[in-house]
């Protein structure tokens, strides 16, 4: 049987226990959903795993099926509370952080969206002990739906005060670094970092992000980046391999509408691709 063909009955059933198993809770038709009061916010739960769960068993064993789930759900709410008490305002607590693309069986679970093809967004709860990823089961508990605030966080508690330097790399050229030591935020400004760069710039820059509390940037004005690149590479994967919180070794073409492009850390003179026909079309020197 599919789940979606034990619907009515076993919404029916989930309606007959919840008066005498979750009095305070309610059914909600429209999104099939137990709707449990927490405090002042609510927990939801979906029907769905339940009709999974009948799906699978015989119609007599239904009854108890539901009665096991409601039960698990309302002991879930009544974590909920403990984790409301724990952090307050949790929303307060909600940061961005921006990470190497996630396996899906690493994703699975948490609240990730993709942030371009190389990186994930990954909402975090900042707290010293019990933070850590945001799962979608925690979200669900603690009523986090619309998480648009998040980068505000971010950016606002997080990232306010990130310093800014040139710091040398080959005699005449210069890397700009943002940083912000022991930050697990800073890789978050991947897709702004036009804003660290003069301008106008129109070719992009060399980006590498080697540990998630520094960006490292070269902004593109003639081919000369050619002999910068392979210096750049080899920065980016040195700190990457020292970092106690590393991100990711390697280097990137942030160009177009915040498009990051994977490059090696060599060019050859006439290799394809955009930014090798970019490089052909660069004067030699600024």
């Amino acid at each position: 049987m599919e789940p979606l063909d034990a619907a009515a009955d076993v919404h029916a059933l989930i309606r007959d226990v919840l008066p005498d198993l979750a009095p305070s809770a309610w059914f909600d038709s429209g999104t099939s959903e137990v709707v449990l009061p927490v405090g002042r916010s609510e927990a939801r739960a979906s029907s769905w795993t339940v009709l999974e769960r009948c799906a699978r068993e015989p119609r007599s064993a239904w009854p108890k099926v539901v009665d096991e789930w409601v039960r698990e759900v309302g002991d879930r709410a009544f974590l909920a509370v403990g984790e409301m008490e724990l952090f307050g305002d949790v929303r307060e607590l909600l940061r961005l952080r921006i990470v190497p693309k996630l396996d899906p069986r690493d994703r699975e679970g948490l609240v990730v969206v993709p942030a371009g093809d190389h990186f994930d967004a990954m909402v975090m709860i900042e707290h010293p002990r019990y933070g850590g990823p945001l799962t979608k089961a925690r979200a669900g508990l603690l009523g986090l739906r619309k998480l648009g605030y998040v980068m505000t966080n971010t950016h606002d508690r997080e990232l306010a005060d990130v310093a800014v330097r040139d710091q040398p790399l080959l005699p005449g050229r210069n890397v700009r670094v943002v940083t912000k030591p022991g930050s697990r935020y800073v890789s978050a400004l991947l897709s702004e970092v036009d804003q660290f760069l003069p301008g106008p710039n129109r070719h992009g820059a060399l980006v590498g992000v080697p540990c998630h509390s520094t960006l490292l940037l070269y902004p593109i004005t003639s081919a000369a980046v050619r002999e910068v690149l392979p210096v750049f590479a080899d920065v980016v994967e040195e700190m990457h391999a020292a970092a106690d919180d590393p991100c990711a070794p390697g280097v990137y073409w942030s160009h177009g509408e915040r498009r990051l492009t994977p490059l090696p850390p060599s060019s050859p003179p006439h290799g394809s691709g955009e930014f090798a026909t970019l490089l052909r079309r660069l004067p030699a020197e600024e």
